[in-house]
């Protein structure tokens, strides 16, 4: 059995001391090591002059160190409050120690969890601790309550258009001035993204010298601290800090907020929801629709839409989005053409079946070998793609995708397809079971083209 030798005193006083030395310690140690059978003293961890209110020590973490290594079976101490003297630290380190099947000795306090009534009562130190632990978080949920019924700010990184002042929210001169500006502009337009634009033609920026983003332009309009209130556990208080706006214009913005918030169903099943990604920014495309007026009223229409438009604006990515119908549409029908291109299917598993080093090849093996069978390896003849069978498998997909519900077709895709890169020069389209398509083909889109690259 490897055993550790752990020491430490708190003093460089205390380290010259005849009898709390760390020679001292070690020396008793070693004696207790000496009386067991097949231990032996793997190494000595020696931390003289240091505090145990902390594991800041460079021995003790040398020790934790070869712990992990799996070099240490026993840690020994003289007494518990030499390893540390927290509590809260103790119970980590016994965590730790239980972790790696490392079993911990105090040779004057005959604690010793290699024994099952040294575990017992380790685990009983261990439950009195988390009973510990919850009581002090519920203590603070109680200070925090109390604090936000008086009307005090909890802490944390203030709000912008506020900066901290012995713990109480205080007005900040500029950022105030920003934060009635965002009000204002928000409720004049009703559109978050002109307040967006607003800010940027003025070059105004967060504290981290950026753009804001529409997000943190939400989370402004909904605040309401600006109104002199503090929110805790989803209830509202009255604050004593001083109000940047009025509640009137603060409940116009959620009025007209609450007009204009999208019911989070979908109108529509989109059939490449979570599926789609911006081969551009690399971002994802999520469905979004608009609505719009028409001779008839209004109508809806749908896309798929690159997220950093919706993130940021309309103009840091040239894919912006695509009309959701055109795109399904086109996908399914160059994948029912592809199936009927023997010539090109061939062509591409030739190139397959020659090429060891071809992406998708590497996909096919790694789909094959996987589990218990990581060490398994396929012959050449195994790896082969034969035209035929992928014609047939495509043509299965296909028909079967004919005849079930709109919904239906949603799980099928996700199950046989990986991926759909899309971008206004090419859509590639990888699918699990390695389809790798590389037939280029235009989609009519305004004034541009969008190629197709690939199922």
């Amino acid at each position: 059995m490897n055993c550790a030798i752990y020491t430490r005193v708190s003093t460089d006083t205390q380290a010259e001391k005849e009898f709390s030395s760390c020679e001292a310690q070690e020396e008793k140690i070693r004696a207790f090591i000496k009386s067991q059978d097949n231990w032996k003293v793997f190494k000595v961890y020696s931390d003289p002059g240091y505090t145990g209110a902390n594991l800041n020590r460079p021995a003790l973490q040398e020790l934790l160190e070869d712990i992990k290594q799996g070099q240490i079976n026993i840690v020994l101490v003289y007494k518990i409050d030499r390893l540390t003297r927290s509590p809260k630290d103790f119970y980590c380190l016994m965590e730790i120690f239980e972790k790696y099947k490392v079993d911990f000795i105090s040779i004057t306090e005959r604690f010793d969890t290699s024994t099952p009534a040294g575990r017992l009562l380790r685990n009983i130190m261990l439950t009195f601790a988390q009973f510990e632990k919850e009581l002090a978080s519920e203590r603070t949920k109680d200070k925090m309550l109390q604090r936000a019924e008086k009307g005090l700010w909890n802490g944390g990184i203030p709000p912008f258009g506020y900066k901290a002042v012995n713990k109480k929210l205080v007005l900040d001169e500029k950022e105030s001035k920003v934060v009635r500006l965002i009000f204002e502009t928000y409720v004049d337009t009703g559109s978050v993204a002109e307040v967006y634009n607003t800010l940027k033609e003025k070059n105004i920026v967060n504290r981290q010298g950026k753009v804001f983003t529409k997000s943190s332009l939400k989370n402004i309009l909904s605040n309401p601290v600006y109104i002199g209130k503090l929110k805790y556990a989803g209830k509202i208080y009255n604050g004593l800090h001083q109000p940047i706006i009025s509640e009137l214009l603060f409940n116009e913005a959620q009025e007209l907020h609450k007009k204009k918030v999208r019911k989070m169903k979908l109108f529509r099943n989109y059939l490449f929801t979570g599926l789609i990604t911006c081969d551009e920014c690399r971002s994802r495309m999520t469905p979004t629709y608009t609505n719009k007026e028409a001779k008839r009223g209004r109508k809806r229409y749908f896309y798929y839409r690159c997220t950093s438009t919706l993130k940021r604006d309309w103009q840091v990515c040239t894919t912006r989005q695509v009309n959701a119908d055109r795109l399904e549409r086109f996908v399914l029908e160059n994948l029912e053409r592809v199936s009927r291109d023997e010539p090109y299917i061939e062509n591409l598993c030739f190139r397959l079946n020659h090429n060891p080093d071809e992406l998708v090849r590497n996909s096919l093996i790694k789909n094959r070998v996987s589990g218990d069978r990581a060490g398994f390896e396929l012959s050449k003849e195994e790896l082969k793609i034969d035209p035929q069978n992928l014609i047939f498998q495509l043509k299965i997909f296909l028909n079967t995708l004919s005849s079930l519900s709109r919904a239906e077709q949603v799980l099928l895709i996700r199950e046989r397809i990986d991926s759909i890169k899309y971008s206004q020069k090419r859509i590639r389209v990888n699918f699990k079971y390695s389809l790798n398509f590389n037939n280029l083909t235009h989609l009519q889109q305004g004034s541009g083209q969008v190629g197709v690259v690939g199922f």
